[in-house]
This record gives C-alpha cells, structure tokens and sequence, in this order.
C-alpha cells in the first residue's frame, strides 16, 4: 500500500470537522476514512461488452501476466487489476487502445448499475465527458436506442468523441452546450423527452481525493456554496427532460451535504418527483436527513453515500429519481 502524505499535510481543520459529523462523530471511522485518502486508489476498469465478454477479457489480460479479480458476481465487467504494472501501462495496453476495456474507478460505475438504461430506451447525459459513463450506458444499452451526451467544454468534448468512437459507440449524439441551457433550450422548444437522465454534475470533488490529493488545499466552503446553487439548477433543468414515469441519477464525487442532500430535497420540494431505492454492488451508507439544524425530506436515507474506507474505492454521492408529472410545488415540505 502505497501513501501519499500530500492529502494528510493539506487537510484543512473544517474539512476535517465536517467529515467526522458525517460520519457520526466516530473518532475511529474518521481515522479510516484519513488512513484510505492517504492511500493510492486500485487499478480498476470496466470491461467494454460492446467488444467482448468479460470472460475473454479476463482471459486475454491474465496471458499478459495482469492479476484480475472480478469485483462482483452480478457484475463481471468490473475488474481489478490486483498486481503492480509500470506506469502509464494499462493505457498503453492493446487492449485499451482497442476499445476492449474503459479505465474506470469503481465509484464511478455506481449511477449507471443504479439507472440502469435499457436497450431501446433515450438516455440523456447532460455533463458527459470524457465519456466513461456515456460508454457505459451503451454497452448497458447494446448500442440500441439513443444517447445524447453533452459537454460544454471543446476540449473535453474531443476526448469524449475519441473515447465514443474507440469503444465502439454508435447510438451517441454529442452536443456542446452549458448542460444548464441546453436543458432549457430543448425543454421549452421540443416535445423530446428522455426514459433516463443522468444528471453526474461537476462537484468540489471531495470523493477524489486519493487520485486527485493536490484538491485537498483548494477545499474551501465557498467553494461548496457556489457548486451547491449552479448544481440545483443543472439537476432542474435536467428534469425537465425526464419523462413522466421516468428515472434520473444525480451523483457527484464528493460528500458535502450541500452538493448532494441538499440538492435532491430541493427537487422533491418543488417538483413531483420521489426518491427510488436501489441496490450496489457495493457497502453504501444511506443519505442524511438532517445538516446544520435543516431537516430533509424523510426519504433522503434511499440516497447511497459511498466512503473511500468502506470498499477500498473514491467518494461517491447517488440519488435514485421518479418523475411523477410535469407539476411543481407539490412535494413535501417541512
């Protein structure tokens, strides 16, 4: 196991408080949690079966000398690769560049095995690059139906298109646009609407940590507060998509309340809509009802919080959502 004391040095005391209240004041559990995000994350990937099976795969990285353990009975396409490889080699891998398997953290699989799309369904991705979960729901989707995913960024957008096409996917339309107006736009000027939304909105990234351990010295609570209102509107606007009877995930990688609870109660306030329980394949931890004196809607505990220390993964946040009309101001309120 290999540390990196750059995470443990730039923790900041707030972070630190507020993390211990999320995990119930459990001095010990904190110090799991501190242990695990000092620690580099595994080698995960995500077997493309758009390509091949996960049994071949297995097959052909195990003949390279790769030690590959299958995460989950119920889902074979989740691998670890369990022993140390040279830098940069599993991209490097003819494998990958083939399009046979997706560098994937494991937590970041999580809001697609909870959506579930189906083949035939419409799919929108409203925040996609660069792609891992965009590629995920077509291989879920084999390649039928339709996907539009959405980046605002030129540059991400590439790389999502790159990674599209060296999966194998054919039933992805990609658009460029704020994924806040682009919500707007297409709700106010057509008649489409989606089975499945995946609103994954960009976060402070505190689940991240362990890839990303420089993020720990930009942490800051402002930071939190401006994700917070733009993620609310993103999440609205993504909604609006949905169609009655239909299913949206919104996720993040990080714990804050603000960016996660916060969001989802804002949702079942204003609009008919109902959290859905789920199951991972993973230990997850229900959602709280309760931050800094506000209560939340009761069914806040079917969201998952995932903890770095309880499955050797990244942070996760994931919400499971019924649209139930196109009504507002119907929901629970306090």
């Amino acid at each position: 196991m290999t540390f990196d004391d750059r995470v443990a040095n730039d923790i900041k005391p707030e972070f630190e408080e507020r993390m211990l209240k999320l995990l119930n004041g459990d001095k010990d559990d904190y110090q799991k949690f501190r242990l695990c995000i000092s620690t580099h994350p595994l080698n995960s990937i995500r077997c493309n079966t758009l390509k091949i099976t996960p049994d071949a795969l297995k097959k052909k990285l195990e003949s390279k000398g790769w030690k590959i353990h299958q995460y989950s009975p119920d889902n074979p396409e989740i691998m670890i690769i369990l022993n140390d490889l040279q830098p940069g080699e599993i991209g490097r891998a003819e494998e990958h560049l083939l399009g046979y398997y997706y560098v994937q953290e494991i937590s970041s699989m999580l809001p697609l095995l909870a959506l579930k799309p189906q083949p035939g369904e419409k799919f929108f991705d409203c925040c996609a690059a660069p792609g891992s979960k965009t590629t995920q729901a077509a291989a879920l989707m084999d390649n039928s139906g339709m996907i539009l995913a959405n980046d605002n960024s030129l540059g991400r957008i590439k790389v999502l298109a790159s990674n599209l096409e060296r999966c194998g996917v054919v039933n992805t339309i990609v658009s460029r646009e704020d994924g806040l107006m682009l919500g707007n736009k297409l709700a106010n000027r057509s008649d489409l609407r989606f089975d499945k939304v995946l609103a994954d909105v960009p976060c402070t990234g505190e689940g991240t940590l362990r890839s990303s351990p420089s993020s720990a010295g930009s942490w800051s609570l402002k930071a939190i507060e401006s994700f917070s209102k733009r993620q609310m509107m993103i999440a609205e606007s993504a909604l609006r998509l949905l169609k009655v009877g239909g299913l949206m995930v919104y996720s993040t990688c990080t714990h804050g309340p603000e960016e996660n609870e916060v969001v989802v109660n804002y949702l079942l306030n204003n609009f008919d809509v109902e959290l859905v329980p789920f199951n991972l394949p993973l230990k997850t931890r229900p959602g709280i009802t309760e931050w800094g004196g506000v209560e939340f809607h009761p069914s806040l505990k079917y969201c998952a919080r995932v903890y770095p220390h309880d499955n050797n993964t990244e942070g996760f946040f994931v919400s499971l959502i019924k649209k139930n009309s196109d009504n507002k101001n119907v929901g629970w309120k306090k």
